[in-house]
């Protein structure tokens, strides 16, 4: 069964859930620059996914996943940077840097079924 629209894709929709994960951990920052910045970039991971998706075509959904890509990889070195400056304990750091490999990977994964 094909795919309909993008919030049926699982990739979008852990990317949303990741998006949650990153706003309520740095909600309380004071660092705002940081915040926005990783906020931002957090949120273009499924917008970018979504904005690829309706393009309806192939060629276009694949750049806006690797836009998508860019974005997560943005968010991933923010959290080893905020793990430095000790923005968030160690162990969320860890739980949050997987959620971005694992959505690295399944943006990946779906680049190479489209190609």
């Amino acid at each position: 069964m094909a795919v309909k629209k993008f919030e049926d894709l699982l990739v979008w929709q852990k990317s949303q859930d990741f998006a949650i994960s990153i706003y309520k951990d740095f909600a309380t920052l004071n660092d705002y620059a940081f915040k926005d910045q990783i906020t931002r970039a957090v949120v273009s991971i499924s917008n970018n996914i979504a904005e690829g998706f309706d393009r309806r075509t192939n060629p276009d959904f694949i750049r806006f996943l690797y836009f998508a890509v860019s974005s997560n990889s943005e968010v991933r070195s923010m959290l080893y940077l905020s793990a430095r400056l000790k923005y968030v304990q160690e162990e969320r750091t860890v739980e949050l840097i997987e959620k971005s490999n694992e959505i690295s990977r399944m943006l990946f994964g779906l680049i190479q079924s489209m190609k």
